[in-house]
């Protein structure tokens, strides 16, 4: 009689969504050697790990596609945080930077200033753990780690300039040699042929490096000129492989720089070319209708392949004094976040006349990027003055008879980082988000997970969007069906980049997220800090865990509500692994994008 192997994990009971965009049907998934071996009702559970859906939803694990990760995997490879929110692959090598080809001092330089973490902590860790100086080394030691999630890779335009031209040259104007340009040409077809995903670059010049050297200038890959990026991007468009960028974020101007060279009209093929970031900003309110313009233009009439990258939860920006990247938007803040020393900096705004500079620049038009500048819309959140928590600086500032600014300037003088604050620079207005969510020119990320983990929670992103399909269906408005929604974090996202992941079909990878949708509610909003493992420092955190039931990553359970993390996660190999492109499934053939039509799920 022919014996039936048993299944190691039967999830039942749920609502599965396979990451096509079909709506969800009701069955049990059984997991066998890694892969989804059957989705059907009823399935035999002798010898297998039971995990109860009843009442969930059980979908593919959602792929983070913009992390800052490159330093927490040295320090914890199990990468938590985003495990225990349904996330079972992330990518690395965002925004130009990466720990591939620079020596450890240049890579810490490159990074810690830009992502707000402690050089001194980065740095003892990359002398630690960086032994490798090339694309082919990099991959080797990410296929020895005990992985959590799967991970993929973008190889930084600033990482390769550093290694080629020297970190002071790279952060500086002059060009390199043809050689030097040369060179840079191989190693990104080194990193290609080693299974990265393309290269990341980065043009606002308000991204400021660390250390010594080269303190407080612009990261290299915003001083090449357009001769060097359009080298590069022919290795990219020879390849097929992706380019992640970011256009000046204050003069906007170099945009159109960046569609040009990602149109396909009078070419082989486009450029496959994804941008931060569409967003629904105080700022500029009407800036989300114009990137989803420049998409449709870019892709139906340049005949490109061009997505913009949304972040699908609101914009809450955590600051501790005047630890605020924004405000190097305009000269007066930059000039103030230019002073090294906390003494000196602190300083500064006792100076009327720099109060007045800094108030008057606040108010230009011109300069404004991310930041709405209104001090109405900045509320303290901790202080040792209890009175303050809650008020905005410009109410606080009319009960003294005060202008808001000198309100905020003498509370910082006074506190300094024990005045935490917070302000919401934009993803506020639902219907708006709604119409980001849905619009085919955006993808779904930009959340730089392990990156300014003392201002930024984002780690729950897919669980927002959810929660943004599931309030507007209660509220008789649906825009996305759950099933669409599924797709859009998961499927979709695998066969633009070309992974094998975002699925859950027999004979799939069995990276499964199975999600409790009775907790997709305002708890979804909260954020704590805690430890971050390896840094001595406390980060923001998600703790919805009321909306998650279990994750599941290379058919191994990570993670589960009841238990907490599997023992071994992040200390044995055989969760996550290296995802290279062009191993996942044909997919636009057999699941083609799904129309947004509205839907009820």
């Amino acid at each position: 009689m022919l014996q039936t192997t048993p299944l190691d994990i039967v999830i039942h009971g749920g609502l599965v969504f396979d990451g096509t965009g079909a709506a969800g049907r009701r069955a049990d998934v059984g997991v066998r050697a890694g892969q989804v071996a059957t989705v059907a009702p009823n399935l035999p559970r002798d010898g297998a790990r039971l995990i109860d859906a009843a009442g969930c939803w059980v979908t593919p694990g959602f792929l983070d596609i913009h992390t800052h990760y490159d330093a927490e995997i040295m320090a914890a490879p199990a990468l938590g945080e985003s495990i225990r929110h349904g996330v079972t692959t992330v990518c690395l090598g965002s925004c130009s930077i990466s720990m591939v080809n620079a020596d450890p001092e240049d890579c810490a330089d490159l990074f810690t200033r830009v992502e707000a973490l402690p050089r001194e902590g980065v740095l003892r860790l990359l002398r630690r753990t960086k032994t490798w100086n090339s694309a082919a080394g990099y991959r080797a030691w990410l296929d020895r780690q005990p992985l959590g999630p799967n991970v993929c890779a973008l190889v930084g335009h600033s990482d390769l300039r550093a290694a080629v031209m020297g970190l002071e040259r790279a952060a500086d104007r002059a060009p390199p040699s043809p050689a030097e340009l040369d060179r840079m040409e191989r190693l990104l077809g080194e990193a290609l042929d080693s299974g990265f995903l393309g290269l990341s670059v980065m043009t606002t010049r308000l991204e400021k490096m660390d250390g010594d050297r080269v303190w407080s200038r612009p990261l290299p890959s915003s001083h090449a000129g357009w001769g060097e990026f359009a080298r590069l991007f022919g290795v990219l468009r020879d390849r097929d492989a992706v380019m992640q960028g970011a256009p000046n974020a204050v003069t906007k101007i170099n945009l159109f720089a960046f569609l040009w060279q990602a149109a396909g009209l009078g070419r082989a093929r486009p450029l496959r070319t994804t941008m931060i970031t569409a967003m629904d900003l105080k700022a500029h309110p009407t800036m989300h209708v114009g990137t989803r313009l420049i998409g449709f233009v870019a892709n139906r009439l340049l005949r490109g392949d061009f997505r913009w990258q949304v972040l699908s939860v609101p914009f809450v920006l955590y600051c501790d004094g005047l630890e605020m990247g924004v405000f190097e938007e305009f000269s007066a803040g930059e000039a103030l976040r230019d002073i090294r020393d906390a003494d000196a900096r602190y300083a500064r705004p006792a100076d009327p006349g720099f109060r007045r500079r800094f108030r008057r620049e606040m108010r230009g038009v011109l300069s404004r990027g991310l930041w709405h500048r209104d001090l109405s819309d900045a509320f303290v959140v901790s202080c040792a003055d209890a009175s303050l928590v809650g008020r905005s600086f410009a109410a606080i500032g009319r009960s003294r008879g005060q202008d808001a600014v000198d309100a905020f300037f003498d509370l910082v003088g006074e506190h300094r980082e024990a005045l935490r604050w917070r302000t919401c620079l934009g993803n506020h207005r639902p219907r708006v988000m709604h119409t980001l969510l849905r619009s085919p020119q955006v993808q779904i990320g930009f959340t730089d997970s392990g990156a300014h983990v003392r201002s930024l929670a984002a780690y729950n992103y897919a669980l927002r969007m959810l929660r943004y399909v599931c309030d507007a269906a209660a509220a008789g408005r649906p825009f996305m069906s759950v099933g669409q929604a599924v797709r859009r974090l998961t499927g979709e996202l695998a066969d633009w980049y070309r992974l094998d992941a975002g699925y859950l079909r027999p004979g799939d990878r069995a990276d499964i997220a199975v999600v409790d949708p009775a907790g997709l509610d305002w708890r979804l909003d909260t954020v704590a800090e805690a430890p971050m493992e390896g840094f001595g420092m406390d980060r923001l955190v998600n703790r919805n865990d009321d909306a998650m039931r279990a994750t599941i990553v290379n058919g191994r359970v990570a993670w589960t509500r009841a238990d907490g993390f599997a023992p071994t996660l992040g200390r044995v190999q055989g969760f996550g692994r290296f995802l290279s492109p062009g191993t996942a499934d044909a997919g636009a053939a057999r699941s083609p994008v799904l129309d947004v039509a509205v839907r009820p799920a």
